[in-house]
């Protein structure tokens, strides 16, 4: 695949070494599919052949009104063919990258939208009228990229059941002070306070070398756990895709009302 082939994403690269995706399919609110997930991989791919790449900044298209929706779920993409496919996907790319990946959350991020940032990005910042949401248990299924491991360690072990088990909206100012990201800012100042910063990390009195090891050190300490925790996760999202709460979460949502779920 070519940068010009891209459907789902923009990527530029910057004279600096800042490089940018945004998210841009703002008529489904950037939900992510796979093809979402090839993008971004093939630009992870290319960054860490390219010299000048130093740094990835990933936000939302503006007209989009959100940084992610989450996942792109279609029932006929959860065929026994497209789910043999899933197994065959790559181990998670955004955990091994070697580079630092700053998050600009410009609007809310739900299900797979935090959880992909959570995994992967080094810094988080988000708009004031943003917020996240663990959706999960509201489609039938559980949240992954390692969350079942790298939540608890972001919140605790209690507070990231009860997020987990409830599904609960949290607004910018509560995923500040829970930790689950950096700072807070107004909407039309994020972007910029994201490229400062990440022109603030690779100033000339920070080696990018340095930075490279630490976050490779940091990232191995847990590597081991992350990909087991991930792969069990798909494997129990496997067997969830084929139940009857699943198929009746997604026509829930599509038909706009509560799922009616009898635990089949």
């Amino acid at each position: 695949m070519t940068f010009n082939e891209f459907e789902d994403i923009i990527y530029e690269k910057e004279k600096d070494g800042i490089y940018i995706i945004t998210l841009n399919r703002p008529e489904r609110r950037n939900a992510l599919s796979q093809r979402t997930f090839f993008e971004i991989g093939t630009v992870l791919s290319d960054m860490e052949m390219d010299k000048n790449a130093r740094l990835l900044i990933i936000t939302g298209a503006k007209k989009a009104n959100a940084f992610s929706s989450g996942g792109y779920f279609d029932l006929k993409f959860f065929s026994q063919q497209s789910l043999s496919t899933q197994r065959k996907k790559p181990k998670v790319k955004f955990w091994n990258f070697s580079k630092p990946i700053i998050a600009a959350l410009n609007g809310y991020a739900i299900g797979a939208g935090i959880t992909m940032v959570l995994m992967g990005a080094d810094l988080i910042y988000m708009a004031e009228d943003a917020w996240i949401q663990f959706n999960f248990v509201k489609r039938g299924v559980i949240a992954q990229s390692a969350m079942s491991y790298i939540l608890p360690l972001y919140v605790g072990f209690q507070r990231a059941k009860e997020i987990l088990y409830f599904g609960e909206k949290i607004t910018a100012v509560k995923a500040e002070k829970l930790g689950l990201i950096n700072k807070v800012l107004p909407k039309e100042k994020l972007l910029t306070y994201a490229r400062a910063q990440a022109k603030n990390l690779l100033s000339k009195n920070k080696t990018p070398l340095s930075i490279e090891l630490k976050k490779k050190l940091i990232h191995q300490n847990f590597q081991e756990i992350i990909l087991r925790t991930h792969e069990l996760e798909k494997q129990r999202n496997m067997e969830l895709y084929k139940t009857r709460d699943f198929r009746e979460a997604i026509r829930a949502f599509k038909e706009k009302r509560e799922p009616r779920f009898k635990g089949k």
